[in-house]
């Protein structure tokens, strides 16, 4: 073996001349690269992979340039860089791990520059520290620059086999190199992705908003189990909420009595309770066949409610509503049944509103929550914009959407009972 041949020279003249390269592990040849010890560029040149180039990485300080791995690139990864100059990104990488260089490989975007130097297309290759015998400065001479450091012409040793290497050198940063680093990192953008744009500058501590959240869950989850409102606690029980959580508080909607209304007393009840949307004027042949001329003026709705308690529980419950279209079958509730009124179902028409106890609708719909019931075909209307009312389609054909829309009404009366009436969610 022609120890004194620089291994970098050596791979780039077999290279150029199209040499059979090829592997053994020391006397016999071998066909895998991982297998071998060394690389047999020629029948007088070999040299262990694990040889160190003169090819120093990216990043690697230049001074006092002792060879090491972790300073220059081994004959085996400027090898296996031009061996797969071909492969994509991910095979390059993959390929490279299993050859045992897990972070020890020419990096990708390097890897044609290298490339092209082995294969004489360039004459030049950042990162390559020239031999002594390439110098022309006279001896004793300075370096003009002081990156640019003359290596002595013996070849890099290998460490394939030395076990017993000395102790490593403390790495001494240069001064200069800080400096420079330091104005890199003030000039340095920082991009921002949808995680990141979220970071503030500051932190700042939510435990004050946990907190209170958690105080007000536990008046609502309280006021539930007790049957009062979610208020400030008095020291003496209020002799009104006492009545009221004696007897029980069912809810009350009240809609429209426009005969032109696409829900009436005729077929609510199958609507909220059933799922299932019937048009008004079928609905009122249907219970005029079965002998039920007029509809009922107060009409009970039954719905099953499931709940979950503090302790993971779930409960299944039937809540129960009542009905009514107009002012005369609410009076029969009692002098606090605007208290119990939870709902109002609109067509937009605002002479419905004039016997209620708040006949503007802006005032109306901010003690009660509001549905506009539409077809779902219908334009929008323009009077509504602002009430403060939840609008509900209706489809003329599709009768398996009416259990979503059904179950988007109760979502949403649940959530403003439970934040504006919660005594009333017990029932």
């Amino acid at each position: 073996m022609n120890t004194s041949t620089d291994p970098l020279v050596a791979l780039r003249g077999a290279i150029k001349a199209q040499s059979n390269i090829t592997y053994s592990d020391g006397s016999n040849s071998t066909s895998s690269l991982a297998s071998a010890t060394h690389i047999v560029l020629s029948p007088t040149s070999s040299f262990p992979k694990s040889t160190l180039t003169r090819l120093r990485k990216p990043g690697a300080s230049s001074v006092n340039p002792t060879p090491s791995p972790r300073t220059f690139f081994t004959l085996q990864a400027v090898y296996l860089a031009w061996l797969l100059r071909k492969s994509s990104v991910a095979e390059y990488v993959k390929q490279a791990r299993e050859h045992g260089l897990t972070v020890g490989f020419v990096s990708v975007t390097e890897r044609k520059n290298v490339v092209d130097w082995l294969e004489g297309k360039t004459s030049e290759l950042d990162g390559l520290v020239p031999l002594a015998t390439d110098s022309t400065t006279p001896p004793g001479t300075p370096p003009k620059h002081r990156g640019t450091v003359a290596l002595p012409a013996t070849p890099f040793p290998s460490h394939s086999g030395d076990h017993s290497s000395p102790l490593k050198r403390r790495y001494v940063a240069d001064i200069g190199d800080i400096e420079a680093v330091k104005k890199i990192k003030a000039n340095e953008i920082e991009l921002l992705d949808r995680t990141s744009v979220l970071r503030g500058i500051k932190s700042n501590n939510f435990s004050g908003v946990s907190q209170a959240m958690a105080d007000k869950l536990k008046k609502l989850r309280d006021a539930s189990k007790s049957g009062t409102p979610a208020m400030s606690a008095p020291s003496t029980p209020d002799p009104k909420m006492h009545a009221r959580k004696q007897k029980h508080q069912y809810p009350i909607i009240i809609i429209s009595s426009s005969p032109t209304a696409l829900i009436t007393m005729h077929n609510v009840k199958r609507f909220l309770q059933d799922a299932v949307f019937e048009p008004s004027q079928e609905a009122r042949a249907r219970a005029a066949a079965e002998g039920n001329a007029r509809p009922e003026d107060m009409i009970p709705i039954y719905r099953k409610r499931t709940a979950i308690d503090s302790s993971g529980r779930e409960t299944e419950t039937q809540a129960r509503y009542f009905v009514v279209d107009g002012t005369e079958a609410l009076a029969k509730f009692g002098a606090d049944a605007w208290d119990r009124v939870v709902c109002v179902m609109t067509t937009g028409q605002a002479w419905q509103f004039k016997p209620y106890k708040w006949n503007e609708p802006k005032t109306l719909f901010h003690h009660v929550k509001g549905f506009y019931m539409t077809w779902a075909n219908d334009p929008p209307n323009h009077k509504i914009q602002d009430w403060n009312v939840t609008e509900l389609k209706i489809d003329q054909h599709r009768r398996h959407i009416d259990k979503s829309v059904v179950a988007h009404f109760w979502k949403t009366l649940d959530t403003w009972t439970m934040t504006n009436k919660p005594w009333l969610m017990q029932g």
